[in-house]
């Protein structure tokens, strides 16, 4: 397998986004969920072909992101998406607040599984709706789950709707098939809705590839709506292009009622680019899938070296790791300790849930091996340091 080398530190340090200024020179920047590898050139060619030609005006609707994402759905997940129940929009996050505020009613409440990714509180709040809590079941030694019985619970307390990471981010899970339909008819026997976020699906390796929720059941494409976009895959986040993707009437009139305006978030180049990635760019895709797979496996190896009784899980998907840094003693925030001894910038572990979060950071690993080298290092000196 062909795989893609990420930039080296001197390279990326030239670029301008957020994983490359927040940080001191000094720190080696791995919270921020961006990649280090070069753009895939099909990318770059028609972010190129659009400037010289001045081609930077509003885009043009949903259709062309739409009908470029149908092929690369079946080709990759055997997804069948009808072009015409797509709304784009100018990112996941902004897609699943319009969703939320369609399926529920102020002060309703919204199921999120945490550890999980910070926005998800916010998004709800931001969608005049109440956080549920409802944590992932088993742990980094036995392995992840979502709580069945726990949504069901929460769904015949009140609850209204559930935001579904699918992958999970930050654990990498990837929920089987049927774990999928159970929720689903969970889901239909209560009258709710799943909102899946879908973003991080391209990025789930071979051995465990992910499920699109639509697919799973009819009972899936009536209570549920998945939002996805090239963005987490191809490293387009500053492009802002999504899609919101239904697969049944009462799917279809949650989009229809969207706002006019949320279509036009999307922007030109975000349009530009999902369609030349998911025309183009699987070839890129396979050489960062495996270069992620060394680098998950890497990150084991380098943790079991270097810092016995910490604990981490290979993920199935993504390019992050969630890690237990409790057995390091450096408190709840394992991360402020790391920026401050080590120079290291991770994940806040709080931030992903206040409990479960605890003595944990998120890693990204989406990076050259020695820069994943030289931070379990400097983790490690630190930790023989304070002694």
């Amino acid at each position: 397998m062909h795989r893609i080398a990420a930039e080296p530190l001197d390279v990326l340090r030239h670029r301008t986004s957020a994983k490359w200024r927040l940080y001191d020179a000094d720190v080696l920047p791995l919270p921020v969920a961006e990649m280090d590898y070069p753009l895939a050139e099909p990318i770059a060619a028609a972010l190129h072909a659009a400037v010289d030609r001045s081609d930077t005006g509003y885009a043009a609707g949903s259709r062309g992101v739409a009908e470029a994402f149908v092929p690369f759905a079946a080709e990759r997940f055997g997804w069948q998406v009808d072009p015409a129940r797509v709304t784009c929009t100018g990112d996941v996050a902004m897609g699943l607040v319009e969703v939320l505020r369609q399926v529920t009613e102020p002060g309703d409440g919204v199921i999120i599984t945490p550890p999980i990714y910070p926005p998800f509180f916010d998004i709800v709040t931001e969608a005049s709706a109440k956080v549920v809590e409802v944590p992932m079941g088993g742990g980094i030694d036995e392995g992840w789950s979502l709580d069945l019985d726990g949504i069901d619970a929460a769904f015949a307390a009140g609850a209204k709707a559930m935001v579904l990471c699918n992958p999970h981010n930050p654990i990498g899970h990837v929920p089987p098939r049927e774990t999928l339909a159970a929720l689903a008819e969970i889901a239909a026997k209560h009258g709710t809705t799943i909102v899946s976020d879908e973003v991080h699906g391209p990025l789930s390796q071979p051995g465990m590839m992910y499920t699109p929720f639509l697919t799973v059941s009819d009972a899936a494409r009536e209570h549920g709506v998945a939002v996805t976009a090239a963005s987490k895959a191809f490293n387009l986040a500053g492009l802002k292009a999504a899609m919101v993707v239904t697969a049944s009437e009462r799917g279809d009139a949650v989009r229809a009622a969207f706002p006019y305006e949320v279509e036009w978030r999307m922007s030109q180049f975000g349009s530009i680019a999902s369609i030349a990635a998911f025309r183009e760019g699987g070839h890129w895709l396979d050489g960062v899938l495996a270069s992620l797979d060394d680098n998950r496996r890497l990150l084991a190896e380098l943790i079991a070296d270097e810092l016995p009784g910490v604990r981490y899980r290979v993920p199935d998907a993504t390019y992050l790791g969630w890690v237990d840094l409790t057995a390091l003693g450096w408190g709840d925030d394992p991360a402020a300790y790391a920026l401050e001894h080590a120079r290291v910038a991770l994940g806040i572990g709080p931030q992903f849930g206040a409990t479960v979060g605890r003595g944990h950071v998120r890693v990204n690993f989406a990076c050259t091996p020695e820069v994943l080298g030289e931070a379990i290092t400097r983790l490690a000196d630190a930790a023989s340091a304070r002694g």
